[in-house]
């Protein structure tokens, strides 16, 4: 492996430790706060760390830079706006299903968007994914069953659950827009709007709908500034990096073992345990992620 290429693998894989960890710290702070005040607070403040290293760090340049201004300023204000919007819905499920489900459960749920994304391409825009996708999403449906539906309860699934689903469907969503718009604008500055948009929408919710306290806002202060600075700023710089040097299947790979960290995390600091049932569904959940990251270089090999 290339030196380049090994220090990128590293800098994503210290992301996704960042990222499974930051369940954890979400679960700690609503015990202080309220889920959906959490989430725009922290929010909110990765947006602002993203303003300070989009100022350091300057343009970063794209394919939108070809564009004329005012079309490469559209982009980045709906590309902002629209991103932002799917990941407030996507992070308030999460903060929301986090207080039904445990920090290693709600990882490996959210990672079903990994399966999701190349299948809503698929309805949407007509992109075949092929066989192995077809493979990797009943492996991952098998997975959510042994997960969300407790034994000899049939079909029924508890609200987290549901709201976790819902998490992984929103963040598909998010991905396919951000996917969209960063060719089109600058990275850095996309990610700053989106977490400025959706910290906003949160608070603005959380207003209407929760109480917030300053002593709830200190108790919960470490967690927020791990889940808002660490896995907001510092993860996705570390993203943008490492993805600089590393095949893009490889770093999907990399970054999807956040789903391992967060039942690690879950157990090492909470003390949360899963049932056999469970942990195999997370085995296979885990399985049909790593399938589907890897079909493209089984499609070419085949």
């Amino acid at each position: 492996m290339k030196k380049n290429a090994l220090r990128g693998s590293l800098l994503l894989l210290l992301g996704s430790v960042i990222w499974g960890l930051a369940f954890t710290a979400q679960r700690i702070g609503m015990d202080a706060m309220p889920p959906v005040s959490f989430n725009g607070l922290r929010n909110a403040l990765a947006g602002l760390c993203l303003t300070v290293v989009a100022a350091v760090l300057g343009h970063h340049g794209s394919a939108g830079e070809a564009a004329p201004a005012p079309d490469r300023r559209k982009n980045q204000r709906l590309g902002g706006l629209l991103c932002g919007a799917l990941l407030f819905l996507a992070s308030t499920l999460q903060q929301m299903g986090l207080v039904y489900a445990s920090a290693g459960k709600a990882g490996f749920i959210t990672a079903l968007y990994v399966v999701l994304v190349p299948v809503t391409a698929w309805l949407l825009f007509h992109k075949n994914p092929g066989k192995w996708i077809a493979l990797s999403v009943l492996l991952a449906l098998g997975g959510l069953f042994l997960l969300c539906v407790p034994q000899g309860e049939g079909f029924s699934v508890n609200r987290g659950d549901l709201m976790l689903i819902g998490c992984a469907v929103c963040f598909t969503g998010q991905i396919l827009c951000v996917d969209y718009y960063a060719p089109r604008t600058d990275p850095v500055r996309l990610s700053r709007d989106q977490f400025l948009v959706c910290g906003a929408l949160g608070l603005f919710v959380s207003f209407l709908t929760e109480t917030v306290t300053l002593s709830g806002i200190r108790a919960a202060l470490i967690p927020l500034l791990y889940a808002g600075v660490l896995s907001g700023a510092v993860g996705y710089t570390l993203q943008i990096i490492g993805q600089r040097d590393v095949n893009p299947t490889v770093a999907s790979l990399i970054m999807c073992l956040e789903s391992v960290f967060a039942v690690l995390g879950g157990a090492l600091l909470l003390g949360e345990r899963l049932s056999s049932r469970e942990a195999f569904g997370c085995l296979i959940m885990f399985t049909a992620v790593i399938l589907a990251q890897l079909s493209p270089l089984i499609k070419r090999k085949a």
